[in-house]
């Protein structure tokens, strides 16, 4: 182990909360070890990411695997901050098949990625392909943060519907996806629910998460309840 994954380690042990959050944290991310998950609150990891990010920290993004939950949020709070897309982009793919649950990977956002749209969508096909749960669900997960607004285009759609997996966290990201694609892109989306182009848990799930939503009208919502199956 290197100094600097000694010292951040300590960081992060110092900054943890009470027992009661690193329980829930323990019941929210249930597929790791309990033993990985020192229980640190999020915004404490991004303190700690904004202490040392003008240092060195390339001894530290190079230390894969990671031992715990927190060292690999602060490794996803180190690349969101980085600011050359080509260095982020190959950090990201060398930290995306060390991913091993849902809260790590929704919080990989790196904020250059919003600079570099076209580059971004051309690695989205090859993430959907990788057989790795939290890959697939980043690809989704890009494509739901950077393509359903001002970029978005049909095709996006087609790029999310066609993947099908019988892992959970693959298929929640789909449903997130549809959802949002609900409240942003109402008739363009509302086809794959209509048609039934999702597998049925999938289906239900968008629906779910679309009436619960703020953003989607009354009456689209009482168009979606008409879909369930």
């Amino acid at each position: 182990m290197n100094e600097l994954t000694k010292v951040l380690q300590n960081e992060l042990k110092a900054a943890a909360s009470d027992a009661k959050f690193r329980e829930m944290t323990v019941r929210i991310i249930p597929n790791i070890p309990a033993d990985s998950i020192i229980g640190v609150r999020s915004p404490d990891v991004k303190k700690i990411a904004a202490k040392y990010r003008k240092q060195d920290i390339s001894g530290f993004l190079d230390k894969l695997p990671h031992r715990y939950l927190e060292e690999n949020s602060l490794h996803a709070a180190f690349l969101n901050g980085l600011k050359d897309y080509g260095e982020c982009m190959g950090r990201v793919e060398e930290f995306l098949p060390h991913i091993d649950n849902w809260a790590v990977c929704d919080g990989l956002a790196p904020k250059v990625f919003a600079k570099h749209k076209q580059e971004l969508l051309g690695k989205i096909p090859a993430w959907h392909g990788s057989g790795h749960t939290y890959t697939i669900r980043f690809g989704t997960g890009c494509l739901m943060r950077w393509f359903l607004d001002e970029d978005f285009e049909p095709r996006f759609l087609d790029m999310a519907a066609a993947v099908r997996s019988e892992d959970y966290y693959v298929n929640m990201m789909t449903a997130w996806y549809f959802a949002t694609a609900l409240a942003k892109q109402y008739d363009s989306a509302l086809p794959y629910i209509a048609e039934h182009r999702l597998d049925r848990w999938t289906h239900n799930k968008a629906i779910q998460k679309a009436i619960e939503s703020f953003r989607v009208t009354d009456e689209h919502k009482a168009e979606l309840k008409k879909h369930r199956i």
